[in-house]
């Protein structure tokens, strides 16, 4: 990857838009050294005090795990279980991985295999410091790890994120959810299974889906689709990113 300095990048000044020009240089393809260590050496206390509330956490997390996944599959070439499990994202300082960003921070260190059910004892004081104080469900509809079944990549901001967050939602259960009408039965992403007590156990998950489609589906069966695991890099939702860069 070629190394240099943007005109945009020299004036970055607060580490939540570092991580909104990280993933708008990811997807431009262009060179992202100069904003990884701008991340790497942000000062601690200044991130605290920038990332203040969840809306601020949320927005910056979700970009840094969008843009830091698809360098690591383009330009490092890192497989399962290693991309998600080793710890090659520094950010002020400190090296974590995307599992620490994803079930650490935003799933506020949630076990990752647990259904959403139990806590994660073993998790670091630092991530406890830099987790979301409210787990959001809708951030499953906004992460993505490069699987033809993930959410497209979209750009957040921490002045819009509710309505960015809401809007992926939407986008996310209207194109993927099918209704059987003859077998009483609603066709989900596996999401919902694999972190049903973020939504709210199953009957959350109804509640959610039946919002969203505008549908009673209390007496519908729930069948979880298989995830297609087949890659799929660079999928970003032209429309919401480029309304969201705007």
């Amino acid at each position: 990857m070629i190394i240099s300095k943007t005109e945009n990048q020299a004036e970055v000044t607060t580490i939540g838009e570092l991580s909104e020009q990280l993933l708008l240089a990811v997807k431009m393809q262009n060179p992202v050294e100069d904003l990884l260590d701008k991340l790497s050496s942000f000062h601690k206390p200044e991130m605290d005090l920038q990332l203040s509330n969840d809306e601020r956490k949320k927005a910056f997390w979700i970009n840094v795990y969008n843009a830091y996944f698809q360098i690591f599959r383009k330009s490092q070439n890192l497989q399962k279980p290693e991309i998600y499990r080793g710890k090659h994202i520094t950010i002020a300082g400190e090296k974590l991985s995307l599992d620490d960003v994803e079930h650490g921070i935003l799933r506020r260190f949630r076990y990752k295999y647990s259904l959403g059910y139990l806590p994660n004892i073993f998790t670091p004081s630092l991530i406890r410091r830099w987790a979301v104080n409210t787990l959001d469900y809708r951030i499953h509809f906004a992460l993505n790890c490069g699987a033809v079944s993930c959410p497209p990549i979209a750009f957040y901001s921490a002045e819009r994120i509710e309505q960015q967050l809401e809007l992926a939602t939407v986008s996310f259960i209207e194109g993927d959810s099918e209704i059987k009408e003859k077998q009483k039965e609603v066709h989900v992403t596996s999401l919902f299974s694999w972190f049903r007590n973020d939504f709210g156990g199953t009957q959350g998950v109804k509640r959610i889906i039946s919002k969203h489609l505008d549908k009673d589906l209390t007496d519908y069966k729930l069948v979880y689709k298989d995830y297609s695991w087949e890659e799929q890099l660079d999928n970003y939702d032209e429309e919401k990113f480029n309304t969201n860069v705007s």
